[in-house]
C-alpha cells in the first residue's frame, strides 16, 4: 500500500509562525485546499504526519521494520505540488529520491528495504525535479502564492465535472471560470472571473449585493454577508462568515470577519474574530519595505503586507492594525491607539499586554466554537496548553 507521510524536518516550521504552532505546515491552506488535501488528491493515497517528537506529535507515525510491505513518500511539508510533480513522484522507485541542485533533498520513496532502524533510511538514487512547484518558507508566501494555487486547485476540482447554474438573479463574467458547488445559494450577486477562477464550495451563501473578481475561493459553508467585496487573490475557508472589503488574503476556516472594515494581503488561522470597524493597512504610508517579525529575527516581506493572525485570536470593534503586524495564538486585542506590530500568543489587550489567564483563554475558546456548533477537542486542548507553557 503507498502512504504519504509528511516531515517538517529542514522546512523550518518556526519560520511560519504563528500558523505552525497549532499544526503542522501541511495543514496550512493556501489556496483552496491546504497542502495535504492537494498532494492527497493528486497522488490518491492517505497521508500521515512523521513522528518528530513535537508537542503537535499526537500520533506520527514511526518509519521502522513495521512498514512492512508498505511503500512510504516521504515529502516535506511546505511544498506545494502540481501535477507535473505529481507523476514524477509517482514514477519513483524504491530507493530514489527527488533533488534539487545546491539545495536539501524533498521527496523520498521508501521501502522495507531503505529501513536501517527508527527514523534510519538508506537512499540509493537521486532524481532531479524537472517538474514546476513551489514551496512556503515564510508567511507572507501564503499570500505571493495565494493566487497561482488557486488556479491550481480549481483546475484539480473541477476537472471533467459541471458546475451548479447560477440563478439569473447573478450576473458572472467569463462564466466558464465559475465553479459553483451543488448545495451553494447565490442569489443577486456579481461574478467577474476575468482575471481569475471563483470556486464557491458546497453549502456556501454568498448573499445579495456581493461582488467577487477573481480568482477568488469560497469554502464549504462559508456565508459572505450582504454587499461583501473580495478582490483576487482571497480564499475564504470553509465556515467562515465575512463581510466589508477583503483582497489578497486567506482565512483558513471556521474564522470571521462579518462586518465592515478592510482586510488586504494578510493570513487568518482559524476560530478568528475581528470585530467590526477592524481594519488592517497593507502599505506604510511612505512605501517603504514592511519588516516583520519572526522567532529568528526581524525579516523584509516586501512592500506589501498586511497582518498574520494566530488561531483563536480577536480583535475588539474598531480595532486599526498596523503593516506586517504578527499576532500569536489566544489572543484578545483590544484598547486605544494601535496595537504593537508583534503581540505574543495569550496576550490580554494592547497596552501593556497582560497574560491571558489559560483556563479563561481555554474557557473562551469552546465558546467560540460552540458558536458553530464545534467541541473543543483533547488533541486540541493539548497543543494549546503546549504552546501557553512554551511562548
Amino acid at each position: 500500500m503507498e502512504k504519504i507521510v509528511f516531515t517538517e524536518e529542514f522546512c523550518s516550521p518556526e519560520d511560519l509562525f504563528p500558523f505552525t504552532l497549532t499544526r503542522q505546515i501541511q495543514d496550512i491552506r493556501v489556496g483552496i485546499l491546504t497542502i495535504r488535501e492537494k498532494w492527497e488528491r493528486l497522488l490518491g493515497w492517505p497521508s500521515f504526519d512523521k513522528q518528530e517528537e513535537d508537542y503537535k506529535d499526537v500520533d506520527g507515525v514511526v518509519i521502522d521494520e513495521q512498514i512492512g510491505k508498505d511503500l512510504i513518500y516521504l515529502i516535506h511539508g511546505n511544498i506545494l505540488p502540481t501535477p507535473a510533480l505529481a507523476r514524477q513522484v509517482q514514477a519513483l522507485r524504491p530507493g530514489e529520491f527527488l533533488s534539487l541542485p545546491e539545495r536539501e533533498n524533498f521527496i523520498y520513496c521508501i521501502s522495507r528495504k531503505q529501513v536501517l532502524g527508527p527514523h534510519r533510511i538508506k537512499m540509493d538514487k537521486a532524481v532531479e525535479v524537472s517538474a514546476d512547484f513551489r514551496e512556503i518558507r515564510y508567511p507572507w508566501d501564503i499570500v505571493r502564492l495565494n493566487a497561482w494555487a488557486i488556479e491550481q486547485d480549481f483546475e484539480l476540482l473541477t476537472h471533467k465535472r459541471k458546475s451548479q447554474g447560477a440563478p439569473r438573479s447573478t450576473s458572472m463574467i467569463n462564466a466558464s471560470r465559475v465553479f459553483i458547488e451543488k448545495g451553494a445559494r447565490v442569489e443577486h450577486c456579481i461574478l467577474n472571473a476575468t482575471e481569475g477562477p471563483i470556486y464557491i464550495g458546497n453549502g456556501a451563501l454568498v448573499m445579495e449585493g456581493s461582488t467577487l473578481r477573481g480568482p477568488v475561493s469560497v469554502g464549504e459553508g462559508a456565508v459572505l454577508k450582504m454587499g461583501t467585496r473580495v478582490y483576487g487573490a482571497t480564499s475564504i475557508g470553509p465556515a467562515c462568515t465575512v463581510g466589508g472589503e477583503i483582497k489578497n488574503s486567506i482565512l483558513f476556516g471556521y474564522s470571521n470577519k462579518a462586518h465592515d472594515g478592510y482586510l488586504g494581503d494578510s493570513v487568518l488561522g482559524e476560530w478568528c474574530n475581528l470585530g467590526a470597524g477592524t481594519s488592517n493597512s497593507n502599505v506604510k504610508n511612505n512605501a517603504s519595505v514592511v519588516r516583520v517579525y519572526t522567532p529568528g529575527g526581524i525579516r523584509e516581506a516586501g512592500t506589501k503586507c498586511g497582518m498574520f493572525m494566530g488561531d483563536y485570536s480577536r480583535t475588539a470593534i474598531n480595532t486599526s492594525i498596523n503593516t506586517g503586524t504578527v499576532i500569536g495564538v489566544s489572543c484578545n486585542v483590544f484598547g486605544n491607539g494601535l496595537p504593537p506590530k508583534y503581540i505574543p500568543s495569550f496576550s490580554w489587550g494592547q497596552e501593556g499586554l497582560e497574560r491571558y489567564e489559560l483556563e479563561k483563554a481555554l474557557a473562551d475558546i469552546a465558546g467560540w466554537k460552540r458558536m458553530k456548533g464545534v467541541d473543543v477537542r483533547e488533541k486540541e486542548l493539548a497543543i494549546l496548553r503546549a504552546v501557553y507553557k512554551r511562548y
